[in-house]
């Protein structure tokens, strides 16, 4: 379903109606307009199945090593208050039988979930999900880390604070030290 960008503008010229802003001033008299173009931006994943992008599959024979992508940048907009988090993904799998996608399909399928209004933990659950359905490795691991807006500038004020969650899947889960070579390698244990 596309983003009905009238409706989106009628609905923030009421919120600014609402917040005792005048919408028709010069500095707010296009943002109606930007901010449903924004949300087209912002929501776009609800549009497609990013578990899609890791259909584009290779296979090198018998590699069951690990693959890391880490650092992959996302942002994402919390439901609870419609505010960003800003943060970075970690991705581990374990091929089974020498079934690899195209590391750029990872942060794709990362960017299509986080393009959502989200929850960090069923993000995260769902980039690891889309990666052990579509590829069926032998393990899978997701890491988060972001910063929520929602928490550093309203309520609390806890600026600098991070959030992060896991998603562990196959061998990743059953076996510790596959665990904790996939956690020393992305940088996440000391």
């Amino acid at each position: 379903m596309a983003i009905d960008k009238p409706r989106v503008e009628a609905a923030v010229r009421e919120l600014l109606l609402a917040i005792g802003e005048d919408p028709d001033r010069e500095g707010l008299a296009g943002t109606p307009d930007r901010v449903a173009r924004a949300y087209e931006e912002l929501f776009g994943g609800m549009e497609e199945n990013p578990a899609e992008h890791l259909l584009k599959q290779f296979h090198e024979h018998d590699n069951q090593e690990m693959v890391i992508v880490r650092d992959i940048p996302f942002s994402s907009m919390c439901e609870h208050h419609m505010l960003p988090f800003v943060g970075c993904a970690h991705v581990a799998y374990i091929p089974r039988e020498g079934r690899i996608t195209g590391l750029s399909k990872i942060a794709r399928c990362v960017s299509g979930y986080s393009h959502r209004l989200q929850v960090q933990e069923r993000l995260t659950a769902q980039i690891a999900d889309a990666l052990l359905d579509t590829l069926n490795p032998l393990g899978v691991l997701v890491v988060l880390q972001a910063e929520h807006t929602c928490m550093t500038v309203r309520g609390i004020r806890a600026a600098g604070s991070e959030t992060v969650t896991s998603a562990v899947r196959g061998c990743f889960k059953t076996n510790a030290k596959t665990r904790e070579e996939a956690m020393g390698l992305l940088g996440l244990r000391g």
